[in-house]
């Protein structure tokens, strides 16, 4: 198992001295769908773009103002927890956000902070929520962004729109499938990790949970803990962790001698990240 360990150590320091970049490189346009493919898609490389979306209308509509007028009795699903961190580890279990029902105009009252509720609300279901829930802002922007369809030779499989607030955090986790992200306002961190880290990532066995608001208004996880059938794989450590070498070596004590070295772009207003 040693000699396993030294050899997975050689090949993530020889990926990141051969190939990988230290920072996460931008592009000043959208690029040709070729060299697109052959430049990040392919060797599994991100990159921050930008000025690719400036014809959006989003970009200028919108604003709390517009939103409210244009989808603000709209009713829409909201992930709420008490920190932030939905679909996480949460001492021997695996947590899922508790799921509401809302308004999007009651959404907005409790982000910009007219109303205060307990938790962190975040607008963040996928499965295309922008398509099916949100219908009437397709026209604000592209459905699908023309030179990453044609690279992937395919049109997206879901089209989401994400809304929160500083608290709000995603989980470690890997996809398996190719991202773009585009920041219509504010800005957003990611920690990335290439593939070659993740014989680094520790993962566990956790019985899923979910949490609910209780009589009190704390929000408190419920399901089963402890070892059990159907338990599920997760990672057992913050994000935030991997920018700490010492907080990463006290996970992950048996494979210290090389902490994952992430990269850390900050997407701002009309950038994407692929």
């Amino acid at each position: 198992m040693e000699s396993v360990q030294d050899r997975l150590v050689e090949f993530s320091l020889e990926a990141h001295d051969l190939y990988l970049n230290k920072t996460v490189p931008h592009l000043e346009g959208p690029p040709e769908p070729l060299q697109f493919y052959r430049d990040w898609i392919s060797p599994n490389k991100p990159c921050v773009i930008r000025n690719a979306f400036s014809h959006w209308p989003a970009l200028s509509r919108w604003t709390p103002k517009y939103l409210r007028e244009k989808i603000g009795s709209k009713v829409i699903s909201v992930a709420v927890t008490p920190n932030g961190y939905a679909d996480a580890v949460a001492g021997d279990r695996f947590v899922m956000p508790e799921e509401r029902q809302m308004s999007f105009s009651s959404v907005l009252d409790i982000i910009e902070g007219t109303v205060q509720k307990t938790g962190v609300f975040y607008v963040q279901k996928q499965c295309s929520n922008l398509l099916q829930e949100l219908p009437e802002l397709v026209d604000d922007l592209e459905p699908h962004v023309p030179w990453m369809s044609t690279a992937l030779g395919k049109s997206p499989d879901a089209v989401n729109f994400w809304l929160g607030e500083a608290n709000a955090v995603t989980s470690m986790h890997k996809d398996p499938y190719e991202n773009l992200y585009c920041v219509i306002s504010g800005e957003k961190h990611f920690i990335l990790l290439p593939p070659t880290d993740r014989p680094f990532v520790p993962y566990g066995l956790y019985q899923s949970a979910v949490y609910q608001e209780q009589d009190g208004g704390s929000l408190d996880p419920s399901g089963p803990s402890g070892p059990g059938p159907g338990a599920l794989p997760a990672v057992p450590v913050s994000p935030a962790s991997l920018l700490h070498s010492e907080s990463w070596r006290d996970a992950v004590p048996s494979i210290s001698v090389v902490p994952p070295r992430p990269a850390v772009p900050r997407l701002h207003r009309s950038e994407f990240l692929v």
